[in-house]
């Protein structure tokens, strides 16, 4: 799963592999602002058909979050 939130963040954001770990803050370590977030969020949902509430969006401040979300849902 981490992999996967990965290679989405890399591609979306142009930012290199060795950046981006399970503590990564998504905003302040690779510049991402709401709209790149929301991407990403749109991407997984497609990819996984699932949906991810506004609730969630707001507690996602790294990229750990994020897996967690996933692999609990």
């Amino acid at each position: 799963m981490f992999e996967d939130v990965k290679a989405i963040l890399i591609e979306q954001l142009r930012v290199t592999n060795k950046e981006i770990t399970a503590e990564t803050r998504i905003k302040e370590d690779l510049g991402a602002d709401s709209l790149d977030i929301l991407q990403l969020l749109m991407t997984l949902e497609e990819q996984r058909g699932i949906t991810i509430p506004d609730e969630a969006l707001a507690t996602f401040e790294t990229v750990g979050d994020i897996v967690d979300y996933l692999e609990k849902h």
